[in-house]
């Protein structure tokens, strides 16, 4: 997986040493040096967590989408489907499944990330962790997610749902 070489280079782009982005992204130095020398499999909270860091989308160190990566965490599977770029923002879209049980939690994005989810089947409990919104089939949710966030299937079903981050491009003087 080319996971770990892209963390390493943005890392580098950025002069942040190894030590600094594990302790800004709260994950250990060890795990982030197997992240980067490709023997470990980061979880999706352990991406977003770098990903926030590094203040780049998530597709940013993943495969390429025409291979569709799929990335999982505690209870959330997503599917990425399409990069899009607009003079303001980067979007990712994703199929995304939540499997019934505890809730997972995501960390926070970099400021001005926003989520949209709009669900398929099943009930969804996601939002900011302090206050989160419950969506049942053909409901959506938004939340500014720049701040840890959750997701949880409400029930005994599995949650089918879309979900689209919005990460706004950083102001250039030119802008």
């Amino acid at each position: 997986m080319d996971v770990g070489r892209r963390i390493r280079a943005l890392r580098m782009e950025r002069g942040i040493s190894l030590s600094e982005l594990a302790r800004l992204a709260g994950v250990g130095k060890a795990t982030l040096s197997g992240l980067e020398n490709g023997v470990r499999n980061p979880t999706l909270e352990t991406l977003y967590a770098i990903t926030a860091q590094l203040g780049v989308p998530l597709t940013a160190v993943l495969s390429a989408p025409e291979q569709t990566p799929t990335v999982r965490g505690a209870a959330v599977g997503a599917t990425l489907l399409e990069v899009f770029h607009d003079r303001d923002a980067t979007y990712e879209l994703y199929r995304m499944r939540v499997s019934p049980g505890p809730a997972q939690l995501s960390p926070a994005h970099q400021a001005g990330v926003t989520e949209h989810v709009t669900v398929f089947s099943g009930v969804l409990r996601a939002g900011p962790v302090d206050a989160p919104s419950t969506a049942g089939p053909g409901e959506y949710l938004r939340w500014t997610s720049d701040m840890p966030h959750s997701y949880a299937a409400v029930g005994d079903d599995e949650v089918r749902a879309s979900l689209l981050l919005r990460y706004p491009r950083p102001s250039t003087p030119d802008s």
